[in-house]
């Protein structure tokens, strides 16, 4: 048990002293350019699912 609460002891001290935080400023621009690119590629996903959807229907359709 001395051992878990040593790890967990040592795990604070790493976070608090030897850890270098992204600053406030830069961590919300970078948060914006994620959003901003899962955005896109969703967008691009939901089209190419929805052209593919089209294509496979017409394929489909002629093998009738």
């Amino acid at each position: 048990m001395g051992e878990i609460i040593n790890y967990v002891k040592d795990s604070f001290e790493e976070l608090k002293g030897h850890v270098t935080w992204t600053p406030l400023m830069e961590l919300q621009k970078m948060t914006v350019v994620v959003f901003v690119f899962s955005v896109i590629f969703a967008l691009i996903i939901w089209l190419a699912d929805t052209f593919l959807s089209e294509v496979f229907e017409i394929y489909f359709d002629l093998l009738k």
